[in-house]
């Protein structure tokens, strides 16, 4: 009989760690996918009316207790309103699977395709200096700045791109966001870099280029129009007149999923890039 109630007692742990690691690996992505969006600040919003409600139920505050239960109330369907894009965002990643461990090799997939049409489209404006300014986004979200430009929602292809950056049309100015491999806007405002730093020659496309990576973990390509240059930032680091080889190699490490940290295999490349004596900066 003792040993009967020792497992249960082992089995009921087992099952309550279970239960906690589950509860917390949500909450973990949830966080994730609120991280960087304005939902951030609603969040605190309802942690303010959670702290009234605690405190008017600690000091007999009657009336401001049945007030907060108004709002509570009324707000399940008012926050199911106002968090549809990051609910919408989350059934996305369900639906595709991107969270299950088994579906690597899919995304693995679709990143090839985006570096490819996105190589397709630098070389072509590279070539013929057509001034370009393409931001990536990862973990952090880019809604705010999504905000500021012309819906597009639609699949990338370098020629789609090239279109949107040809000279004289609508949408040349101002940036395209790339989210969930997808264009989702195009004209968007980014925010301009203040840093020293910069090369006085460079323009205002690589300042927000900077400005982007200053903010967020985004990455942001930059083709100059007067060179034709190929500029890539991504964590406060800028790395101008990329070749080929190296711009891909560093699209593949920042976007295609690997047990390496990204960080790390970013280290990797500036240091190699360094002995080769190809970062500015």
């Amino acid at each position: 009989m003792q040993d009967f109630v020792n497992n249960i007692l082992r089995w009921s742990t087992l099952t309550n760690l279970i239960d906690i690691l589950v509860v917390w690996y949500v909450v973990y992505r949830l966080i994730m996918l609120v991280r960087g969006t304005k939902a951030v600040q609603l969040l605190k919003g309802v942690l303010v009316i959670v702290v009234i409600k605690a405190v008017s139920l600690v000091l007999q505050l009657h009336t401001v207790g049945y007030m907060v239960d108004m709002i509570i109330t009324w707000s399940v369907p008012a926050l199911v309103i106002i968090f549809q894009p990051e609910i919408r965002r989350g059934l996305e990643h369900l639906g595709r699977g991107s969270i299950l461990p088994w579906t690597k090799n899919d995304e693995h997939q679709q990143e090839e395709r985006l570096i490819k049409e996105l190589d397709k489209a630098i070389q072509y404006m590279s070539k013929r200096r057509i001034g370009a300014l393409i931001t990536i986004q990862q973990n952090t979200g880019l809604e705010d700045y999504i905000e500021t430009g012309i819906p597009i929602d639609a699949d990338v292809s370098g020629e789609l791109l090239i279109n949107i950056f040809i000279p004289n049309t609508p949408l040349h100015d101002g940036a395209v966001i790339i989210r969930d491999n997808r264009i989702a806007v195009a004209a968007a405002y980014l925010p301009l870099s203040e840093s020293n730093l910069i090369p006085k020659e460079l323009g205002t496309r690589h300042r927000a280029a900077v400005g982007i990576s200053e903010v967020t973990d985004a990455l942001t390509i930059v083709i100059s129009e007067e060179t034709g240059g190929v500029t890539v930032t991504t964590n406060n680091h800028l790395i101008r007149d990329l070749a080929r080889e190296d711009y891909l190699k560093l699209l593949r490490a920042q976007l295609i999923p690997q047990e390496t940290p990204k960080q790390g295999k970013v280290q990797t490349f500036f240091s190699d890039l360094k002995r080769k004596g190809g970062t500015k900066r």
